[in-house]
């Protein structure tokens, strides 16, 4: 009876402890340890999102995405083969030895997914698995994972920008990366922890990726494209350090083309000079030269401080407090209007003219030309530019600005600023992205946020694009290689000494300009070029006049527009 009671007593015990157990299993905390439970052989794969298209205005693809795969591992089947199978890989996929081999052993304790290679092209990723089975090898495998093309190569590479193995290192696909990125989704599964298979019938969760959104800009894709070949053909034959160009809707402000040579492949980055990486007419200041003439002529029309048959005596020198100013040309005493001060584009003519402002004046007007300041249309690493504060501006720095010397811009913000002439005297702020997109450090662009800002009055506009006319007259301009067969064109050339950024002095070269649109009585098309430090001699009127004539002529086929019929300028030069 003893031997009977203790082993009662025995069997209660035990039974008391299994029941304990289960009421601790079942009642108490039942969700944990289902998940402890769940969690011995799960295998957690991310689902990648697809990233979001970059597009031209008409919906052609700039940058896409590619069937490829990403090949993986799970360590507990490749972790006693590690080294020969690191080899292999490493041979195959061109991916570091030891970085492979750590990840086939597991980064973590227990991990059963580790990335050996992202966006490897399908082929060669399924044929790499295959020879590994073939070998014997277990516990390599393969998932969609999209492959980032740009199927136009380098046309608008400046902008778009490009992707390294796993983020973006540039451009739009920087800038707005939270909106083309995605987010990634993720894949749980019971498997086999000896061959790393799906059990049938096992729990599973899913959380679908969601792809990213596309990114319309404004840029013509074919425009863009003979943008950068007439730019790259000038660079090349005038051998200068680089050019840029730009080609605006003159009433939206719009842009279809914005270039820079020389560029890259964004497929192939790792090939490129890393100041070819970015954009330089963004990101890059320089003086605009004489192109700014007509902001500082528009400015004293609108004023009421000049009008364009003005007469003025212009002298072959002229001494200004610390130096004297001269101009491009040799000449004595000689009588020209505002309007041949512009067609001839004299210096002193121009600093004669704006002594009727003040510093403080003639920096109010530049300012709302949008001189000095950013254009803000979602390029990183953008530039003010440098424009003197008008209560601190001496009389001197007055004299060069009303020229376009002591002050810089970029290529975007001078040519919106000449936009504002042929828009009848509104500046229209550009824009490269179609509709409304937000960079990723909060700021909304587009052309549904573009704003409008009278700056000068349509009548001094007018006037001033009149004036512009006889820069390309064959008789009274400095650049009748800048006109357009069939059309009336207004422009204005630029010559402009360059700074040597590690002296702060002059060097010796010079970027030459030329900004203008069409047609001159009904502007639809602004287009400005700037080729930088050439080494074959030239002006901005036999230099980067032809460019432009080039590329207007260009955009006013593509578009389909008209010539007007208007009779050109007939403006004295002389008096």
């Amino acid at each position: 009876m003893l031997r009977l009671r203790i082993g009662f007593v025995l069997i209660a015990m035990v039974l008391s402890f299994f029941g304990a157990r289960l009421v601790q299993l079942q009642g108490v905390d039942p969700r944990s340890y289902a998940a402890m439970a769940a969690s011995e052989g799960a295998v957690k794969v991310p689902l990648l999102a697809e990233r979001g298209d970059i597009l031209d205005r008409n919906g052609i693809p700039l940058a896409d995405s590619i069937n490829g795969k990403v090949v993986f591992a799970d360590p507990s089947l490749t972790a006693d083969k590690a080294p020969e199978i690191a080899r292999l890989l490493s041979d195959r996929l061109a991916v570091d030895y030891f970085k492979t081999l750590t990840a086939l052993r597991g980064r973590r304790e227990g991990s059963r997914y580790e990335y050996i290679a992202r966006r490897v092209p399908s082929t060669l990723a399924t044929d790499t698995v295959a020879e590994l089975e073939e070998l014997g090898y277990t516990g390599i495998g393969t998932d969609d994972d999209p492959i980032r093309d740009y199927p136009a190569g380098d046309v608008a590479s400046n902008l778009v920008g490009y992707m390294g193995t796993d983020e973006p290192l540039g451009g739009f696909e920087r800038t707005f990366d939270k909106q083309l990125a995605g987010i990634d989704g993720e894949a749980t599964w019971q498997s086999s922890s000896s061959k790393s298979v799906r059990i049938p019938l096992r729990e599973s969760t899913v959380k679908e990726p969601q792809d990213g959104t596309p990114l319309r800009t404004t840029i013509d894709r074919d425009l863009q494209w003979f943008t950068q070949k007439v730019l790259a053909q000038t660079v090349q034959q005038y051998k200068a350090a680089s050019g840029s160009a730009v080609v605006l809707d003159t009433r939206t402000g719009e842009t279809l083309a914005l270039a820079d040579v020389p560029t890259f492949d964004a497929n192939t980055p790792n090939e490129a000079e890393k100041e070819d990486l970015g954009s330089r007419a963004m990101n890059d200041t320089y003086e605009p030269g004489s192109v700014e003439k007509v902001l500082t002529a528009a400015s004293l029309i609108d004023a009421g401080k000049a009008f364009p048959r003005q007469k003025f005596k212009v002298p072959g020198s002229l001494p200004r407090q610390d130096r004297v100013i001269g101009d491009w040309f040799d000449h004595g005493m000689i009588r020209l209007t505002l309007a041949g001060i512009i067609a001839k584009s004299s210096n002193i003519g121009t600093v004669l003219a704006a002594d009727a402002f003040t510093p403080a004046e003639l920096v109010a007007y530049l300012e709302r030309f949008g001189l000095g300041q950013k254009t803000d249309v979602g390029v990183r690493g953008e530039t003010p530019g440098i424009l003197t504060p008008g209560e601190v501006m001496t009389s001197q720095t007055k004299d060069r600005v009303a020229f376009g010397q002591s002050l810089s811009v970029n290529v975007l913000q001078m040519a919106a600023a000449v936009n504002t002439i042929a828009n009848g005297g509104v500046r229209v702020s550009p824009s490269l992205i179609s509709g409304r997109a937000t960079t990723d450090d909060g700021l909304t662009v587009g052309t549904d946020v573009a704003t409008r800002t009278r700056v000068v009055s349509k009548e001094a506009a007018r006037a001033t694009a009149k004036m512009m006319e006889k820069v390309v007259d064959p008789e009274d301009g400095v650049a009748p290689r800048a006109q357009v067969p069939g059309y009336l064109v207004a422009g204005k050339t630029g010559t402009a000494q360059r700074v040597n950024p590690v002296t702060g002095l002059y060097d010796g070269s010079t970027s030459l300009s030329f900004g203008g649109f069409a047609p001159a009585d009904d502007a639809r098309f602004t287009v400005y070029v700037v080729i930088h430090a050439p080494k074959v001699d030239g002006g901005g009127g036999s230099v980067a006049g032809p460019v432009f004539s080039r590329i207007m002529g260009y955009v006013l086929g593509r578009y389909g527009v008209e010539p007007t019929n208007g009779k050109p300028s007939r403006l004295p030069v002389e008096w």
